[in-house]
């Protein structure tokens, strides 16, 4: 994993006090749910789903793989999707440039996919899709939903083994704001935060 990255990771972990005690519960089950598939010795899947998927689940699914590398917890796919696919935003690209990472572009149609490269040869392609797009996993998945409205408009997702709602702040409502990059920032190490914790009691 890159230096900068790493120690982003770090820390975010010496914030673990600043997560409510509520909200440490939803992401115990998302722990108790990966330790029950490693005793398996099963695949692990992951959905980050939000309305557009443009912002918050690209932030969950990127974050879920750093973590699980950090963590050294293998046999695990994070994905993302929406209710609506549109585009993955430029102010979260930027953010993640900000931290360290390495964005690559790979077209360029209006819904670009860019690969975002965390460490040596681990990576993950991004770009806004539909939770049920042929990419996104078809059963045997945890569905953790990063927004209230995709909360609230996605009722039943087909072969959901779990669904836990970690609803977010949307820093969309900061576009063209003097608190863009601050608040963008904000989340981006929010959702970090909340993956770590939740790879750290995986045994």
């Amino acid at each position: 994993m890159k230096a900068e990255i790493k120690s982003y990771c770090l820390q975010r972990i010496q914030e673990f006090a600043l997560i409510p005690e509520a909200r440490k519960m939803l992401l115990e089950r998302i722990a108790k749910y990966i330790n029950e598939k490693e005793d398996q010795d099963a695949p692990i899947q992951l959905m980050y789903v939000c309305t557009h998927n443009s912002r918050r689940s690209h932030f969950g699914q990127l974050w879920g793989a750093v973590a699980a590398n950090y963590y050294g917890v293998e046999n695990i796919k994070t994905y993302s999707g929406g209710t609506e696919a549109t585009a993955l935003h430029r102010n979260v690209l930027n953010t993640l440039e900000n931290i360290g990472f390495n964005v690559t572009k790979g077209d360029h149609s209006k819904n670009q996919k860019y690969t975002i490269l965390f460490g040596e040869n681990k990576s993950i392609l991004c770009y806004s899709k539909l939770y049920d797009t042929p990419e996104n996993p078809k059963a045997n998945f945890v569905a953790i939903m990063t927004c209230s409205d995709a909360e609230e408009n996605c009722p039943f997702i087909p072969g959901v083994e779990l669904r836990v709602a970690t609803t977010y702040e949307d820093p969309k409502i900061f576009d063209g704001t003097d608190l863009e990059t601050e608040k963008y920032a904000e989340r981006c190490a929010q959702i970090a935060r909340e993956n770590l914790y939740v790879f750290s009691l995986v045994d």
